[in-house]
């Protein structure tokens, strides 16, 4: 028992000093902290990161790749790093310091090494035959109020596991539960019991979230970003905490009735239930006294063959396939009721692309930079201003004051400050280093955060650029 008692109190404290050394998300960080300046394949606002980091290691310098994004300014100051230096001239806005740890930042660059380049779709306007399922962003506050109570419930199942736990190793711990165990032998039930424990111990925080840096969320926004994937990670943690629980309930269970006395039983003249004369009909099986009278002549090694019928729900059952395979002949092949796989998938997708047709039309999908509007309602303002915070902060800061990006709130313009000018802007990006979005947004979308920037107001940044001038 005191074995028993250690091994659960090292496996509690080793769950505790491993809560940060989980599996962490390089696709997720790289979403979030690098999408918007960098691509993995092609340059952007910066360079391409594909081979980076082979790179770094072949000069020498694999160090310091984690220290030019914890900070390249300072790396760049210091001198002693020549790529560094030979980086620093792509882009004349340095790259901004980046809180991560090195764990975090190899599993970027394992996902930049690991990528491949999505196959090129034929656009949805020069097409209409083809019809693509737009791709909503994802709902960050409300993943994170999911996340809040499925850490509530996680929080009451390991409370529920301990407790549970503990009463166990109570009972174990009495003088006359250790003298039934002496006639009882319950080593695997123990096993069981560790290997659960330990089980759901080292499942916890085996989930990455991705923390929200200053001037990167929008105000008021969530303060930790719970990706679709993140919520379904601590699903399955849930389930296994409540799988835990209703063992060791049962665990206890079994335990209490190894200490109560057994009552005696009488003994009972066996009866013909209904349950056995049904058996009888279902098997045609012969009772074992007259067993003697199916016996067949030949014998193996003192063993003789028993002449069965089949079971008749067997017999039926072959009877009856014989039966659907006439009825499916004649509707599918000779009278034609039916349609076979080919035709009812045509129909099928005759039938969805309607749907999808009126889908994109309800949704007015098909605008472009030629038919495009100023969106002014609160909803499509809120959308547009969500997508601002999460995808274009990091070149613009919070308010559009501009860093790596020009100012978006004063009235020089680089290429146009209506509507549509922004539109394609965001749609397309430019050569400058601006990215494009249409990969990532569809229509409505860039139309909300098109029309979320025309409403920024004018906040002191970063000086003017551009020759168009804001009547």
């Amino acid at each position: 028992m005191k074995k028993l008692s250690h091994i659960l109190f090292l496996a509690l404290i080793l769950i505790a000093s491993t809560q940060n050394l989980w599996a962490i998300d390089g696709a997720g960080l790289f979403k979030s902290r690098c999408n918007t300046c960098h691509m993995v394949d092609k340059n952007s606002t910066g360079p391409k990161l594909q081979g980076v980091k082979q790179k770094w290691t072949d000069a020498g310098e694999g160090e310091n790749l984690y220290k030019w994004v914890h900070n390249s300014t300072e790396l760049i100051s210091s001198g002693k790093s020549a790529l560094a230096k030979e980086i620093s001239g792509f882009s004349a806005t340095a790259m901004p310091a980046q809180a991560l740890s090195n764990e975090e930042i190899d599993a970027v660059f394992s996902y930049i090494d690991s990528y491949v380049a999505p196959v090129e779709t034929k656009s949805a306007v020069s097409d209409t035959t083809v019809v693509l399922e737009p791709q909503l962003a994802t709902d960050y506050k409300g993943n994170l109020s999911i996340f809040n109570w499925l850490m509530v419930l996680t929080f009451i199942l390991i409370l529920a596991v301990i407790v549970m736990a503990g009463t166990i190793m109570t009972l174990m711990k009495s003088d006359y539960f250790k003298n039934k165990l002496k006639e009882i032998n319950a080593k695997p039930n123990l096993l069981i019991l560790i290997i659960s424990t330990g089980a759901f111990l080292f499942s916890t925080n085996s989930y990455a979230l991705n923390y929200v840096g200053p001037g990167e969320g929008a105000k008021d926004g969530p303060w930790l970003l719970v990706e679709t994937t993140d919520l379904l990670a601590i699903l399955v943690i849930d389930i296994i905490l409540l799988v835990v629980v209703l063992y060791l309930r049962h665990l206890f269970g079994q335990m209490l009735a190894m200490v109560k006395p057994k009552a005696q039983v009488e003994e009972v003249v066996p009866t013909v239930t209904s349950f056995q004369k049904v058996n009888k009909v279902l098997t045609d099986a012969v009772p074992i006294e007259e067993e003697h009278t199916i016996l067949m002549e030949h014998e193996y090694d003192g063993i003789q063959e028993l002449d069965n019928n089949l079971p008749p729900w067997w017999v039926w059952g072959f009877y009856a396939t014989i039966v659907f395979a006439f009825i499916y002949l004649f509707n599918y092949h000779i009278l034609g009721t039916s349609d076979l796989q080919i035709k009812a998938y045509d129909k099928e997708m005759k039938m969805a692309e309607k749907d999808v047709q009126a889908y994109l039309e309800k949704m007015a999908m098909n605008v472009d930079e030629s038919s495009v509007t100023a969106l002014t309602s609160g909803s499509d303002l809120a959308a547009g201003a969500n997508l601002f915070a999460t995808n274009c902060v990091a070149c613009h800061l919070a308010k559009g004051q501009g860093e790596i990006g020009p100012n978006l709130t004063d009235k020089t313009w680089i290429y146009g400050y209506d509507i549509k000018a922004v539109f394609k802007t965001v749609k397309y990006g430019t050569a400058n280093g601006m990215p494009e979005h249409s990969s990532k947004f569809n229509p409505v979308q860039i139309q909300q955060v098109a029309s979320y920037i025309l409403t920024l107001p004018e906040t002191p940044g970063k000086a003017p650029q551009g020759e168009i001038k804001e009547k």
